[in-house]
């Protein structure tokens, strides 16, 4: 068992839900509530990462974040470091992967919301941040964390970003996923199913914990 890649995959898991999970609140409501022009585009650009293979968009990230480009050149700068085949660069990439697993389950739990509720909010002297924090995140927790637990459980899981922005750094960006597919590779069976049933425990045992807490807060708000 490749302990070091289980914690290394933890811990990734981890950094890409605390970025997201203020990102999904604020993007998830102002996709619920907003009336534009163009929204179809930009829900559609948040949806994209969903249906493009993983090697394209980890590609066109490879591109992005390389030395020559401008966002690897001020990380170079500013950090004296690359940003590619880094853990930083997979935290990066993890959460532009992750936008439509955060985002559109918390658009939902925000458009379940009936609008009369946020109506009557205001008419009782509530801010927009006091109706946010008392009235909708209560009632679109549901949504919230299901974004969190599908962005967790992709991110344990994920492969092709991880392999073309990290590589196989062992203790720097060698996951769990990577290290199965070594240990395949190298006609390991046995490790390779010790560590897919580790990852397939540790993700049934999030998506069980999320239902039983989800039921939970349903049935106080009841």
């Amino acid at each position: 068992m490749d302990w070091t890649a289980l914690t290394l995959s933890l811990e990734l898991g981890l950094w890409t839900v605390a970025i997201l999970l203020p990102v999904s609140v604020l993007a998830g409501r102002w996709l619920a509530y907003a009336r534009f022009p163009g929204k179809g585009a930009v829900e559609a650009l948040v949806m994209l990462p969903l249906v493009l293979p993983p090697t394209v968009f980890g590609f066109y990230l490879l591109l992005a974040f390389g030395r020559n480009s401008p966002v690897g050149t001020f990380w170079q700068d500013t950090f004296g470091h690359q940003l590619v085949f880094t853990f930083e660069g997979l935290v990066v990439a993890s959460v532009i992967f992750n936008l439509p697993f955060a985002i559109q389950p918390a658009q939902r739990g925000f458009e379940a919301i009936a609008p009369e509720l946020r109506e009557a909010a205001a008419t009782c002297g509530m801010s927009p941040w006091k109706s946010l924090r008392k009235v909708e995140l209560p009632l679109a927790w549901p949504g919230l964390m299901t974004a969190m637990v599908l962005t967790f459980a992709h991110t344990l899981g994920e492969f092709g970003i991880v392999l073309m922005i990290g590589g196989s750094i062992p203790g720097e960006t060698r996951t769990i996923a990577i290290a199965i597919y070594d240990r395949v590779q190298a006609f390991d069976m046995r490790g390779a199913g010790i560590m897919s049933a580790v990852l397939v425990a540790i993700s049934f045992t999030t998506i069980t914990l999320t239902y039983l807490l989800s039921a939970r807060i349903g049935r106080r708000l009841a």
